[in-house]
């Protein structure tokens, strides 16, 4: 991995204005991914995204690190459908064309 595409997560941490603490139960629980270099914390910038969403969902939700883990399980399921959904609906597509060609 290369460290240009790696944030302090001091730094995330004084810009959101949130404990470090936080994103280490993060961590804990398996949520994000930090990297440790020469006893400095890294957070993987494609990770950003989720961590503000994390951050928001605690901070101005106040919903704690469970309920954080339980919406991702639950949003990861409905990332899983809806992909379930496009398949078949595309299985169903190629079912009835070839079904047109004999008729």
């Amino acid at each position: 991995m290369e460290n240009e595409h790696l944030i302090p997560a001091d730094e995330f941490c004084t810009h959101y204005n949130v404990e470090f603490s936080f994103i280490n139960t993060l961590q804990e629980y398996g949520l994000i991914e930090m990297i440790s270099i020469e006893e400095n914390y890294f957070i993987d910038v494609n990770q950003l995204q989720r961590l503000e969403q994390y951050t928001r969902l605690h901070y101005d939700l106040d919903i704690n690190v469970e309920g954080i883990e339980v919406i991702e399980h639950l949003l990861n399921r409905v990332r899983n459908l809806q992909d379930e959904i496009i398949s078949l609906q595309n299985r169903l597509r190629l079912y009835e064309q070839s079904s047109r060609r004999f008729f």
